[in-house]
């Protein structure tokens, strides 16, 4: 069936309610089978943390921001599936609305016709909170997107440094705004623009090139302290090696 381009048809499909997309499965379904790995560091949560959690979150969703390649979608899944929140991923929901790619919508409509949608997917999604969303990178750049996740959200930005973001994105040539130019010029500038609206996030922290589970645990510790819920206790460390007591022997 030919698809209709016209930002009419868009725009429909940017409105249309949440629950019109659960059946295309939208919001992903809790995993039934985990790594060990993930096992392992689930079992830092304990109930009563878990449950402080999601209290203190009341309907508020957990937003993750940052540039692209900050891992907010990979975090952002393994955040969920440790708190046992339903997970979303916007570009995901924007693209399952328009019935096109993000790539297509931007060569047919520009950049400013993609974030208007952006924006309308992105309040409504906040409505059916609490859950874990993962936003494209200039989603919080927009001033009504900001007051919207500070009133039914807490923000989380995922901040990295510019090799490891290089690192991850040059593995993938999907990105629309980094086909008009040199990868490492295109991200120094957004960086440049954006880092000081990223800044305005309730909660900073920092990812890097380590296991996914770190980040996570590190993001699940920075949300209980803003939230004044239990923080994981540092790990017991051994008990300094005891010194053998002098022989008494005789020495013949």
């Amino acid at each position: 069936m030919a698809r209709d381009p016209t930002p009419a048809a868009y725009h429909g499909r940017f409105e249309r309610p949440l629950s019109a997309w659960q059946s295309c499965g939208t919001v992903a379904p809790l995993p039934t089978t985990r790594s060990l790995r993930l096992a392992e560091r689930k079992k830092e949560l304990k109930p009563e943390r878990l449950a402080a959690i999601r209290e203190a979150l009341g309907a508020r969703s957990i937003v993750l921001i940052g540039l692209m390649g900050a891992g907010k979608t990979a975090v952002g899944r393994r955040l969920a599936n440790r708190l046992e929140l339903a997970f979303t991923d916007v570009d995901n929901e924007i693209e399952l609305a328009a019935g096109t790619s993000i790539a297509e919508i931007f060569a047919l409509h520009g950049e400013a016709y993609f974030r208007q949608g952006e924006r309308k997917v992105i309040a409504r999604l906040l409505e059916a909170g609490p859950q874990v969303l993962a936003t494209g990178g200039g989603a919080y750049m927009n001033a009504e997107t900001r007051a919207n996740i500070a009133k039914r959200g807490i923000s989380i930005w995922l901040k990295a440094e510019l090799p490891v973001l290089l690192n991850r994105v040059r593995r993938r040539d999907h990105r629309p705004l980094l086909l008009a130019g040199d990868p490492e010029a295109v991200m120094r500038m957004l960086m440049a623009e954006r880092y000081p609206v990223y800044a305005e996030a309730d909660l900073t922290v920092e990812s890097r090139d380590v296991p996914h589970e770190v980040i996570v645990s590190e993001v699940v510790d920075t949300l209980c302290r803003k939230l004044g819920c239990p923080v994981t206790p540092p790990a017991p460390q051994a008990p300094p090696a005891q010194q053998a007591p002098p022989s008494r022997d005789k020495v013949p």
